[in-house]
């Protein structure tokens, strides 16, 4: 809730513009009922109808003024609401990096988080906004209006409202709880969809689809009953407020004939209190229940969970700093869950700078995971990933992130000039520099054709080729700083002259490079080569892992079969 306030803090002249139009918008609640009363006293009632007519007039010109009011709330509660969602987003996106437990699966959960409570709070936020502030504006201003115009049955009115409003409020922690149950429901639902679609091979494999299927069932049953409880609730709500709302139509029509045959209330005053009513505060009351029930409460519940969900303070962060530029890997295993086989199974690796790693296996065995592991994206189930004698993920994340470049095979690019998406990682390159980082990966002729840098690159890579934007992210890395360099699969696009060539650049570049091997050929450029198979990792140069390992030797057989004399035959 402290987020949330000082980030609608940080807005407070936005705020502070929209109860300005607010109050221009209760303009015509508060008179509404006093011109009406004024057509029928001073005009149609004395014999004077074109002076009622004006009246009238003068009401309908008065409710233009208050939809142009209006009008500006909503022209302008972007600018509040849509920077409020972002910082949210962020929170969680920030919480769930930072969380280990969120590492291991996809968060299906996580994504529940961002699209039902974030969004919940941004509608919720957008409709306090504009329903709650407009309704206390015009409750006010009407409320207002009928003491002035009609004193005499102020007490009709506010005796029900306000024994409505007192019932209404006991009902609200109820509401609370059952409002928290089906967004618990909505949860669990959706994680237990996502742990099936995300293990669906081995739902397949094993079997299991009854189980899979009933497990989800059962989350939606409890999800739907939650939803039918809240739905009652509501429902009884609405029953309260409206017999808080008509009660007092019911007692003016029973009381106010006396009061106009003793002469205490013209014919006029008693219906503006009839306008006053069912135009302003009947409708604002209707109004403003509906939104604490319905978007105040589903405000507090999804601003609550988001609290637990997400890492105080946005997850821990990394405090140690490297002393030298070495990786040290110690007996590291990694399992995707406690109960999964591991990934990578007791890996130990030294990497010095001047290194030239290649990983080879085959496809899912867990190469990528390995890239992760030495960012510090993922930490190890046992053993160490050392960064310069600090554990990678305990790093401080500013250093870490200057030292350690990875390049995924899916590139990023985002709309912007060539320089731009160069600089990215390296704001203070030169245009000499950005140039000769895409002349040493070979990108100089395709910064050519693209008009130099700066040529503008469309949403996404628009108009480039994959094997273009990845020489774009390519050039983009190797114009940082970066120590270590990671090519998980980064030159899948290219064609074999043009990887070699990128490849080669960065080695002679120094520091560290590890490649995700796509072609075996990386293996041939590398010195040293590391063979994951689902067990133990095998590590060597390309000679020696030819001699010994069957994978290898296989692996090597069919990407060129010229290598059959020095290929192992496999174990039986």
């Amino acid at each position: 809730m402290r987020f949330y306030l000082s980030t609608l803090a940080g807005h407070r002249k936005g705020v502070l513009i929209l109860l300005g139009w607010s109050l221009l918008e209760g303009i015509p609640a508060f008179f509404g009922g006093r011109l009406v009363g004024s057509a029928v006293d001073r005009g149609f009632a004395a014999g004077k109808p074109l002076a009622g007519v004006l009246w009238l007039l003068s009401f309908a010109t008065l409710a233009v003024v208050g939809a142009l009011g209006q009008r500006q709330v909503f022209s302008r509660l972007g600018s509040v609401v849509e920077p409020m969602r972002d910082a949210l987003v962020a929170r969680v996106v920030r919480g769930v990096l930072n969380d280990p437990s969120h590492r291991r699966t996809p968060d299906a959960s996580a994504v529940a988080m961002i699209t039902r409570h974030v969004e919940v709070v941004r509608d919720a936020t957008a409709g306090v906004l504009v329903q709650a502030r407009a309704l206390l504006v015009t409750t006010i201003a009407a409320l207002v209006g009928l003491a002035t115009t009609a004193a005499a049955l102020i007490w009709l009115v506010v005796l029900p409202i306000v024994a409505a409003l007192l019932l209404f409020g006991l009902m609200l922690p109820s509401l609370a709880k059952r409002q928290r149950v089906a967004v618990m429901a909505d949860e669990r639902t959706a994680e237990a969809s996502g742990a099936v679609l995300t293990g669906l091979r081995d739902v397949a494999a094993c079997h299991a689809s009854s189980e899979a299927y009933q497990d989800i069932a059962r989350q939606v049953d409890a999800q739907a009953r939650a939803t039918v409880t809240v739905a009652w609730a509501n429902a009884l709500r609405a029953t309260v407020i409206a017999l808080g709302g008509f009660a007092p139509i019911a007692l003016l029509v029973a009381f106010a004939p006396p009061f106009v045959a003793s002469g205490q209330l013209t014919t006029g005053a008693v219906l503006a209190a009839v306008v006053y009513l069912t135009g302003s505060v009947n409708p604002a009351l209707h109004g403003l229940a509906r939104t604490t029930s319905t978007v105040v409460m589903r405000l507090m519940v999804a601003l609550k969970r988001l609290q637990e969900a997400a890492p105080r303070g946005g997850g821990a962060t990394g405090t140690e700093t490297p002393s030298t530029g070495e990786f040290v890997l110690r007996d590291v295993t990694f399992g995707w869950s406690p109960d999964a086989e591991p990934v990578v199974r007791g890996l130990s690796l030294d990497l010095a700078p001047g290194d030239h790693l290649a990983v080879v296996g085959p496809s899912g065995i867990g190469k990528s995971t390995m890239a992760s592991l030495l960012t510090g994206l993922m930490p190890p189930d046992r053993g160490g990933v050392l960064f310069g004698g600090a554990p990678v993920d305990r790093v401080v994340p500013a250093i870490r992130h200057h030292a350690i470049a990875l390049i995924p095979q899916e590139t990023y690019l985002f709309t912007g000039t060539v320089r731009e998406n160069l600089a990215l990682l390296a704001p203070r390159a030169t245009d000499q520099e950005l140039v000769e980082a895409a002349n040493k990966v070979g990108a100089k002729q395709l910064l050519d054709s693209l008009g130099g840098l700066d040529a503008v690159i469309g949403h996404g890579g628009e108009g480039l080729s994959a094997g273009e934007a990845q020489l774009l992210a390519l050039a983009r890395v190797y114009v940082t700083s970066a120590s270590v360099v990671i090519l998980d699969e980064a030159t899948s696009h290219l064609d074999p002259a043009a990887e070699a060539r990128a490849e080669r650049a960065f080695a002679r570049r120094g520091g560290i490079l590890v490649v995700i091997a796509h072609r075996l050929s990386s293996a041939l450029r590398a010195n040293r080569v590391l063979v994951m198979d689902g067990g133990k990792p095998l590590l060597g140069t390309h000679e020696h892992l030819l001699k010994t390992s069957p994978l290898y030797g296989q692996l090597m057989l069919a990407w060129d079969p010229t290598q059959r004399e020095e290929t192992p035959l496999p174990k039986r």
